[in-house]
């Protein structure tokens, strides 16, 4: 609660300054055809949730005794999430090549992979049988860091879309820590729940700011490093199940932007209005309703995550294949899989 409140505290009072700031250094998103917002808007809003963090989590620190092992991992949480806010904050300001993006963020998850030992050494299936992934350990990991960073980073099409999953993620994740004992997970993910929360409210639509590459990416980055460490500390199947389906709906959308654009012959890192977002604006939704309706969704996915930690593993599998036919339910009703009309217009 002490790690939530700070964080929220701070990301209340931080953000305006972030704002003026950004409008003082010219750091504005544009209106462009694919974005659904029509003046400019200031974009490096992700600083203030980075600041709000930072300070939550120095402030516990300062109050609890950890171990060195602990220490540690901390310690390589915030320097490779320092640079990921880094290599946001540029792009914010210059629009970086997508390539010279992923080259930074493959950095940001190599410093805390090779430099701090935190990494996913094996996995346990539903049966409880262990998978060592030796060779394959350091660049799944990267693989897992980077690939969650730029899930969270694409779904951040809508005004308070990317902070309130990222909320409910971090939520989620916290909740599951608290019952399987594991403290640090649990502070961690409060932290970025009340700095996310913070942020939101100054996001939320009509939005007076967007947290930018800086936010997006510092949260999903966040979200997968803790995850990591938490799944070192937990030897449950659950460990990296739960922030999969926490972080279900951008990695879902992701995962369909990627085939549909692959089945469309468009490079995969070209965007495209095809997102789940897109397509609820297409169906007459309001900003406000595909948001809230997008909220639900997560939630929901949070709450079967949830529940998988207090069930036998059969019914495990019986929760997540529930969840995953509903899902593609959905996704084919919506047409995600197909190409968009308007998208070839523009």
């Amino acid at each position: 609660m002490f790690a939530f409140v700070i964080a929220l505290a701070v990301a209340l009072l931080v953000t305006p300054a972030v704002i003026k700031f950004a409008a003082k250094t010219g750091a504005m998103d544009a209106p462009d055809p694919r974005k659904v917002h029509k003046k400019p808007i200031p974009r490096i809003g992700g600083i203030g949730i980075y600041l709000a963090f930072l300070v939550a989590v120095l402030a516990i620190l300062a109050f609890t005794p950890v171990t060195d092992e602990v220490m540690m991992e901390l310690v390589g949480l915030l320097i490779s999430g320092s640079i990921i806010v880094l290599v946001g904050i540029i792009d914010d300001y210059k629009n970086l090549p997508a390539k010279v993006k992923l080259v930074g963020q493959i950095i940001a998850a190599a410093v805390l992979v090779l430099g701090f030992d935190v990494r996913i050494d094996f996995i346990t299936d539903p049966f409880g049988d262990y998978l060592y992934l030796e060779v394959f350990a350091i660049p799944a990991t990267i693989f897992w860091l980077v690939g969650l960073t730029n899930t969270v980073n694409l779904i951040d099409g809508l005004d308070g879309l990317a902070a309130g999953v990222s909320t409910i993620a971090s939520i989620t994740i916290c909740l599951v820590a608290i019952q399987q004992d594991i403290a640090l997970v649990a502070v961690l993910t409060a932290a970025l729940a009340g700095a996310a929360l913070g942020f939101l409210y100054y996001n939320f639509n009509p939005a007076r700011i967007f947290m930018g590459d800086t936010g997006s990416q510092f949260l999903g980055f966040m979200l997968a490093g803790i995850s990591v460490i938490g799944a070192v500390k937990s030897t449950a199947t659950i460990a990296l199940i739960v922030p999969i389906l926490a972080l279900g709906l951008p990695i879902l959308d992701t995962t369909f932007a990627i085939v549909r654009r692959y089945r469309g012959g468009v490079p995969i890192f070209k965007p495209d209005k095809g997102h789940l977002h897109h397509r609820l604006l297409d169906r007459g939704f309001t900003q406000r309703q595909a948001v809230l309706l997008m909220y639900v969704i997560s939630a929901l996915l949070g709450l079967a995550a949830v529940a998988l930690t207090e069930v036998s593993g059969q019914l495990a599998i019986v929760i997540v294949a529930v969840v995953v036919f509903a899902v593609l339910f959905g996704a084919k009703k919506l047409g995600i899989f197909r190409m968009n009309d308007s998208a070839h217009q523009h």
